[in-house]
């Protein structure tokens, strides 16, 4: 992916500045509800990226980030593609390897090699807030909802969202937002850590801008192992972590002065 090159594919357009990619989700009108093709532009994105780029910036078109699923996928019937209905009619297999290929959208945000934002504005439900909630960083604006309702419809979040959730807020906050299933506004969101920065909308541009101006600051390969470290430390045991750091900072040494 060039710099300067433009895509427009399953309702979402990339482009590249440098070592920034932007994605967004360009389906202003059905405030950038998601359906398959939406998530295999995603991971196809994903694939795309080269060594040089170092952050990707996560955008929705319009006065939403996502509404989450286009409400065609909920018919129980069969024949909508990519459907619930079509979904539920799979054996056991088919459809956890169909929920692979859809997770797969999600999850190549956070790869070792960049640092993904996400830009909310409005709402940010289901499938949206987990695509948000897939990125390291995300700053909000202060009109901005988070909401997982799936366990409110009978089904589960499944689109990488609880994982990311727990590391987030916690177990016990985690069990709360997805069980109710109700909405967590921008205030709240930077309380409890789903925010890092919450602004006016007519400053999100901006402080994206200056978000990301600060990620690429830092030398590439210092910026990459400090970010895998803070993503191992989430899991590690803290001998395991102490001995990854360890190994980080002389790979750093090394590099530095010219070393073995």
């Amino acid at each position: 992916m060039s710099s300067g090159e433009l895509e427009n594919d399953g309702w979402v357009r990339t482009s590249r500045d440098g070592a920034v990619v932007t994605v967004t989700l360009d389906r202003p009108d059905q405030l950038n509800a998601q359906t398959p093709a939406t998530w295999a532009a995603l991971a196809a994105v994903g694939d795309a990226l080269d060594d040089d780029v170092r952050v990707v910036v996560l955008r929705g078109e319009g006065r939403s980030f996502s509404a989450g699923l286009d409400r065609s996928l909920f018919s129980p019937e069969p024949g909508v593609a990519g459907g619930l209905g079509d979904l539920g009619r799979l054996s056991a297999e088919e459809a956890q390897e169909r929920i692979r290929g859809y997770q797969a959208g999600f999850r190549w945000l956070r790869s070792p090699a960049i640092v993904s934002v996400a830009a909310v504005q409005g709402h940010a439900i289901g499938a949206g807030a987990q695509l948000a909630l897939a990125c390291d960083l995300r700053v909000m604006t202060d009109d901005a909802q988070l909401r997982l309702p799936e366990a409110t419809l009978g089904l589960v979040p499944d689109l990488t969202g609880t994982s990311n959730l727990v590391e987030l807020v916690g177990y016990s906050r985690a069990m709360e937002i997805c069980l109710t299933g109700r909405a967590v506004g921008a205030a709240e969101a930077h309380a409890i850590g789903l925010a890092n920065v919450v602004v006016p909308a007519a400053d999100l541009d901006g402080t994206v801008a200056d978000l990301v101006a600060a990620l690429v600051a830092p030398p590439v390969g210092a910026s990459r192992e400090t970010a895998a470290l803070v993503r191992s430390a989430v899991r590690n045991a803290p001998d395991v972590q102490d001995a990854a750091e360890r190994a980080a900072q002389v790979r750093r040494l090394h590099e530095l002065v010219g070393g073995r």
